[in-house]
């Protein structure tokens, strides 16, 4: 990476922020106008949580300029957003969209008051040297057109790539009628063939007819088959004519569509090539986030960045910023200790994160996001799957490594032992998965044998044109993703089992979800059955399941056009693409399929489960203001809260009662909220009990000793939301 001036770096990436930034409130808007319309309640939980995904990604790119209020705005948002996630409502009322769009305005405000990419001075021609002979020299002659240089915006070449894919429509139309034309002209040679057969077999019955016809009734049947064999000789030679034009046209058409296919080919290569950017043109902001997040936490951390000049398409870089990001926070956050720890581990007190970007064979790169911290430990990752519902408890026990490296990208998971303002929700690795897998590529971690944590992304090194699996369900048709389509077979249909009360099949050893594809899209299937069907195996997210379908049409290359704003949130569907033959068929979104698969696969609706028990919590507060507040809001949210005014106090009630989380201030008097930690891990029947403290003290000193007294997580009074407290007492009990 080159050494770049940090204020010329960040008045440069405060230009890149405001586009970006536009981008992101653009598309809130447009999920809050869906809302108000008003959305389906069906809808809205997704929608909250795309909302949700928007202000978390504008607040981290905000944080990394170090433009606070719109970071706080975010935050703001965000927390608000994020209540509505656990518990979605059937509707949402006025009050409720007016506070939101004042907030969007808001950031509208900060955005356009907030510094921007300075316009480049030009810089001076140099001074002439003065010539001995004090002679005006002639001006030099124009460089060649050869060596000239056009400056021209990405976004115009962007736009030239939209319009060049837009000429796919006429490739695979030319393509179709060449098809046709070869099909008319094998239907006029077999309709010629058929009409010879015919002709001799006449001729056959006018030899055997003329030997013993007699009388009137002979005489017709001659006639008519001599006006059968006038006919027959006067078509032969036009069919002829026919088929041997059509045939020529045929050839003629798929010669064109051949070199219509290799132009619109060439032309779609050579402008991605020039949409190509170095990965360097991404990288320039890590040194400066990871020196801004060491500070903040207290670390000592180098950055180390190898095959930042490897290109790749400008588009997957822009959407690839926001992941790496993440990858990185989390490698600050979560994976580099502080320097004591480290010490006391026998490592050096700085900390190292690596970013290695390398080509691989078939136009891929792999990006390697590697810190030398503690590592990852697999059983707390099942421990916290395991509480959010990913999986069984029972599981927890037996579940490979590599299966609980895999769950730490559900949304929601995270293994912070304690909530800080840059640990966030467990938010952060579900949106870098979704966004890579967007981008056609996959993300793996792993554990390296020298320990730390280490995240592998192999994407393509450009956005190739989109190919899908077509197949029929009933009447329709419908592509899915080829990058989502593990495998395409048939299977015998006295091999579905019921595992679970839901159907299934056995691939590889494994039993794997079955769901009806039409159950699934609400379509009338075909019930024609001979004994096999028809299955894709689709894979996304970390999922996979076998969807039936009627019919496997082929794989085949598609042009993807949108839905329009209006269908934008139409489930199951990211968009549509006109076949050759001019049908119009909708493309699957994969993402949303599995979503909606595991609802249409259950056979039988599972009994309701029993009311939750009602969780006890104490509030340990010395004001009463507070303490008030503080019960106000906790009995709202369905618990049951008793209280105390200090750790004494707060000893004597968890000793008589039984209390399933403690919420305690810091400085109080008789006994502070860092002693009442210490003490009840001290108390073999209380140690395992949930302590949050919500306090003033925000220094990083005051969080390492609400950490060592073993308080599991802490909250900062300044930036107290009931979001936050309410998530963190989710998380433990």
């Amino acid at each position: 990476m080159p050494n770049i001036d940090d204020e010329h770096l960040l008045q440069r990436l405060l230009g890149i922020f405001r586009i970006e930034a536009a981008e992101h409130l653009k598309a809130m808007a447009g999920l809050l106008s869906t809302l108000e319309a008003p959305a389906a309640a069906s809808d809205i939980p997704a929608l909250i949580e795309a909302l949700f995904r928007e202000a978390h990604s504008l607040k981290g790119a905000a944080r990394s300029v170090n433009l606070s209020q719109i970071e706080a705005v975010c935050k703001g948002l965000e927390d608000e957003l994020s209540g509505l996630k656990r518990r979605p409502p059937a509707s949402l009322p006025p009050a409720w969209f007016k506070a939101i769009y004042r907030s969007l305005d808001t950031l509208d405000t900060l955005l356009a008051d907030s510094p921007g990419e300075p316009t480049p001075t030009p810089t001076p021609p140099p001074a002439a040297a003065p010539s001995p002979a004090a002679k005006p020299e002639k001006a030099p002659p124009p460089p060649s057109a050869s060596g000239d240089t056009v400056r021209i915006s990405s976004s115009r070449l962007a736009a030239l790539l939209v319009e060049a894919e837009a000429l796919l429509a006429f490739k695979f139309g030319t393509s179709h009628v060449a098809d046709e034309l070869h099909a008319v002209a094998d239907e006029v040679a077999r309709r010629r063939k058929a009409m010879a057969r015919a002709a001799r077999e006449a001729r056959a019955l006018r030899r055997r007819h003329g030997r013993r016809a007699a009388g009137d009734a002979g005489a017709r049947t001659a006639s008519t088959i001599e006006k059968l064999l006038d006919i027959v000789d006067h078509d032969d030679p036009l069919l002829k004519t026919l088929g041997d034009r059509l045939s020529a046209l045929a050839q003629r058409a798929e010669r064109e569509s051949r070199a219509l296919a290799g132009s619109v080919d060439t032309l779609q290569a050579e402008l991605r090539i020039a949409l190509m950017l170095p990965f360097a043109s991404l990288l320039e902001v890590m040194p400066k986030l990871v020196r801004d997040l060491a500070r903040d936490s207290g670390k000592d951390i180098e950055l180390r960045i190898d095959g930042a000049e490897l290109e790749i398409d400008r588009r997957i870089l822009e959407q690839l910023k926001d992941p790496l990001i993440h990858l990185v926070r989390n490698a600050v956050d979560h994976g580099i200790e502080s320097p004591a720890e480290r010490h006391r581990a026998g490592k050096a007190s700085r900390g190292r994160i690596a970013i290695d970007i390398q080509p691989l064979e078939g136009s891929r790169v792999e990006l390697l996001v590697a810190d030398d911290g503690a590592g990852i430990d697999p059983a707390q990752i099942a421990n916290s799957a395991a509480k959010l519902g990913l999986i069984a408890p029972e599981e927890v026990a037996t579940v490979s490594h590599q299966a609980a490296l895999s769950l730490m990208f559900a949304s929601g998971l995270s293994t912070s032992p304690i909530l800080t303002n840059l640990s966030g929700r467990g938010l952060g690795l579900a949106i870098v998965r979704e966004k890579v897998e967007k981008l056609s590529g996959s993300i793996v971690a792993e554990l390296p044998d020298g320990g730390g944590t280490r995240f592998r992304i192999v994407l393509p090194s450009m956005l190739a044109t989109f190919r899908g699996v077509l197949v029929g369900v009933g009447e329709q048709q419908f592509v899915l993703p080829s990058r989502n389509v593990e495998r395409v077979q048939r299977v015998a249909v006295d091999s579905i089992k019921t595992v679970e009360n839901r159907e299934a099949i056995e691939i590889d050893g494994l039993a794997v979800a079955l769901v009806r594809l039409a159950d699934v899209l609400g379509l009338p299937a075909d019930t024609a059955d001979d004994g096999r069907l028809p299955l894709v195996v689709l894979s996304a997210a970390g999922q996979r399941i076998a969807f039936a379908v009627d019919a496997v049409l082929g794989d085949q290359e598609v042009l993807v056009k949108g839905l329009g704003p209006q269908l934008r949130r139409v489930a199951n569907f990211s968009g549509a693409t006109v076949l050759g033959s001019g049908r119009l068929v909708p493309i699957i979104d994969v993402a949303d399929l599995m979503k909606s698969a595991p609802r249409a696969a259950a056979k039988s609706s599972t009994p309701s489960a029993p009311p939750p028990r009602q969780h006890s919590l104490l509030v340990v507060e010395d004001s009463i203001t507070a303490r008030i507040l503080l019960k106000s809001i906790l009995e709202s949210a369905g618990y049951r809260v008793d209280t105390a005014v200090d750790g004494i106090d707060a000893l004597t009630a968890l000793r008589t009662g039984a209390y399933d989380l403690v919420v305690s201030d810091v400085e109080m008097p008789r006994m502070d909220g860092f002693s009442l930690t210490e003490s009840i891990r001290q108390d073999k029947k209380l140690a395992d009990t949930p302590v949050i403290l919500v306090t003033a003290l925000e220094s990083r000193e005051d969080r390492e000793r609400g950490v060592e007294a073993g308080a599991n997580a802490y909250i900062v009074k300044s930036s107290f939301d009931q979001s936050d407290l309410f998530e963190a007492i989710r998380r433990l009990i």
